[in-house]
């Protein structure tokens, strides 16, 4: 792949990511009903709702930008990480909801690479 291409590739994948997540953390932030009833579902009060689609936004906002997308990219990580914890301590099915967030995180990390030459370099594939 020509890297005019990869750069446009991880910026698609990264954009839909975000379009996707970002849904996610302003139908919290409002405290839409469906996500209410989702989170307070998971065991989560529902006072927390719109903090952790705050947590989400500010996630979001660092990958966005270029200069602040890794720490972003590991951020997200870590948020995604206790989504897949929590999923796996109410006892979610594996391949619908647990492993759904561990896909997420690899859009979040796909993108990165394939429009960031520093993640490339990480992995020494560049």
């Amino acid at each position: 792949m020509n890297p005019k291409s990869r750069v446009w590739a991880g910026r698609i994948m990264s954009g839909l990511t975000i379009l996707f997540l970002l849904v996610d953390a302003v139908m919290k932030v409002l405290k839409l009903q469906i996500a209410v009833i989702g989170t307070v579902d998971l065991g989560y009060p529902e006072n927390e709702v719109a903090g952790i689609g705050a947590v989400l936004l500010v996630c979001l906002f660092l990958y966005a930008i270029p200069k602040t997308s890794i720490l972003g990219a590991i951020l997200l990580t870590g948020y995604l990480g206790g989504a897949v914890a929590t999923h796996l301590r109410v006892g979610s099915p594996l391949v619908g909801f647990v492993l759904f967030p561990v896909y997420v995180g690899v859009m979040v990390w796909g993108g990165l690479f394939l429009r960031d030459s520093r993640v490339r370099a990480l992995f020494s594939l560049a």
